[in-house]
This record gives structure tokens, C-alpha cells and sequence, in this order.
């Protein structure tokens, strides 16, 4: 009897080590020190001329710092902190311009031959929003911030060590276990909650070392991310549209952006239906369930998009 509670002590042992050494497994280290410097190019450019793609890049480089940082590494200093606090002010302003821009993308995608004038008179709008917002976004970016961001994100590239990072498979797979779990109906706030953690757990799974195992979830969750996304873009567009131009039965143009928005709803359910589904067949039949530690749930998806 004790020979075999032995060999199943042994047995229980090796698997928790298992799944504790997945769990600290390090990240690609080429691709983890690229983002300090990338994203010193991108704030670079942003402080110079606030293009939509500069705009873009910034954004999604601060994110994967981020992610970095605050969900990979085993702790922040008090400069990390810091960096990230400055960074996380800047890109929320860069997120305001950012909005404005797909916004204005999706409504010159819309053909309608009514209300052309409606239409003319929204586009104008939104460029005129985003010209205000892009006012105050370089006030953000003024060159005293520019250069003490610039030395912190030197500082942090230094002192990050890939190699005492925590997996970033484990850490992207337990980013969405909670709302798996949570056998939520797919509500639009659901679905706000998906997209923005879907987007935490695609930049995590980027910073995995190559992998067929990695390959084929962030491309599940670019599925979702792009669907989610498009709809979250005709939304905001809709609720721009009805603050300048009124309810429904105030404007054709309005109605239309509705049908696109609930079409585009439609289609985020299924996708994410369907993906998230596969998501859990292929985590089941993994290597073991990762540990992982608790990701705090989004209180603000505005302010966390």
C-alpha cells in the first residue's frame, strides 16, 4: 500500500511540476527586447505627426508592453510603473483619435444613395472631432515627456530578462478561462469584455517561441478580434451618428448604420459561438490546464480598449 501511494505521490508531483514549468516557461527573447525599441520609433513619429498609422502602431505597441510587462513579467519596479502610467495616459488620447479614424474608414465604406448630404455632413464632422482630439494629443506628447519615456523604456529594455518570463500560452488561455467559464449569455457587454481580453491574450500568445500549438490559437483569436472589432467600429459610428444627426426616425442614414451595426453584431456572435468553442476542444485536449493567476476583470471597456 505505501509502495503505491508512493507511486501516485510521485505520479501527482511530476504532473503539478509539469504544469509549474509551462507556466514559467520563457518567451521568444528576440521579439520581447523588439517592443522597447519599436515603440520608442512609434512615439517618436506620434510626437512628430499624429497619422492614422502612426496612431495605430503607437497604440498596439503600448498594449504590448503592457502585456510585457504587467502580465509576463514576475514584477514591476517603481520605474516600470511609471513608464507604463505615462504610456497609458498618451494612448488613451491616441485611442480618441484612433476611434475617429476607423469610424470615418467604415462610414466612407457605406454605400447609400440617400441622404448624401447626411452623409457629407457626418464625414466632415468626424474630421473636425478628430482634429480636436489630435490638438490635444500633442499636447501629451511635448518633448520633455517624449525624452523621459524614451530613457524609462531604455531602462526597462535592460533590465527585462526573458528567460524568468511566465508562458505566455498559459497566461493568454487563462486571460479568457474566466469568461468561458462564466456561462454568460453573449450580451453586447459580453462581448465588450471579449473583445478587449481577446486582444490581451492575442498580444500575450505573440510573444510564445514558435509553435504550431501557438500558430493555430492566435490565429483563433485574430478571428475573433476581427469580428468583434468591426462591430465595436459600426457601433461607435452608429452612437456618433445619432448624437449629430438624431434617432432613427430622424435620418435614413441613421437606419442604415443600425442594420449594419445589427448585422455586424450577428455575425461577432457566431464567430465567437463558434471559435470559442474550439478554443476550449483544443485547450481539453493540451498538455495538462496551466496554471495561471487570476486576470482582473475589465470594470471600463471604453477605457481599457
Amino acid at each position: 500500500m505505501a509502495k503505491l501511494f508512493g507511486i501516485a505521490f510521485s505520479q501527482t508531483s511530476l504532473y503539478f511540476l509539469f504544469r509549474l514549468a509551462r507556466f514559467f516557461m520563457s518567451i521568444a527573447p528576440k521579439h520581447s527586447r523588439a517592443v522597447f525599441q519599436k515603440l520608442e520609433r512609434d512615439l517618436v513619429k506620434l510626437s512628430s505627426k499624429s497619422q492614422a498609422e502612426s496612431v495605430h502602431r503607437f497604440r498596439t505597441g503600448t498594449r504590448r508592453l503592457q502585456i510585457l510587462l504587467g502580465d509576463l513579467s514576475p514584477k514591476l519596479d517603481r520605474s516600470e510603473k511609471k513608464l507604463l502610467k505615462l504610456l497609458g495616459r498618451i494612448r488613451k488620447r491616441a485611442g480618441k483619435v484612433r476611434d475617429l479614424d476607423v469610424q470615418s474608414t467604415a462610414l466612407r465604406s457605406l454605400k447609400i444613395p440617400r441622404e448624401p448630404r447626411r452623409k457629407t455632413q457626418l464625414v466632415n464632422h468626424l474630421i473636425e472631432l478628430r482634429r480636436q482630439q489630435e490638438k490635444k494629443l500633442r499636447k501629451e506628447v511635448d518633448q520633455a515627456t517624449v525624452r523621459e519615456i524614451c530613457k524609462r523604456l531604455r531602462r526597462a529594455g535592460k533590465r527585462f530578462h526573458p528567460e524568468s518570463s511566465r508562458d505566455p500560452l498559459a497566461v493568454a488561455r487563462a486571460m479568457l478561462d474566466r469568461l468561458d467559464r462564466s456561462g454568460e449569455p453573449l450580451t453586447e457587454a459580453v462581448l465588450h469584455q471579449y473583445r478587449i481580453l481577446s486582444k490581451r491574450a492575442r498580444y500575450a500568445a505573440e510573444f510564445s517561441t514558435a509553435s504550431n500549438e501557438a500558430a493555430e490559437f492566435i490565429a483563433e483569436l485574430k478571428r475573433i478580434q476581427d469580428a468583434l472589432g468591426d462591430w465595436h467600429d459600426w457601433l461607435t459610428l452608429t452612437q456618433t451618428a445619432i448624437k449629430h444627426l438624431g434617432e432613427v426616425r430622424e435620418s435614413p442614414l441613421v437606419a442604415e448604420l443600425h442594420n449594419v451595426t445589427g448585422a455586424k453584431y450577428r455575425h461577432a456572435v457566431a464567430v465567437l459561438s463558434r471559435t470559442r468553442s474550439k478554443l476550449k476542444t483544443d485547450f481539453e485536449h493540451s498538455a495538462g490546464r496551466p496554471i495561471a493567476e487570476p486576470v482582473k476583470p475589465v470594470r471600463d471597456a471604453a477605457s481599457a480598449a
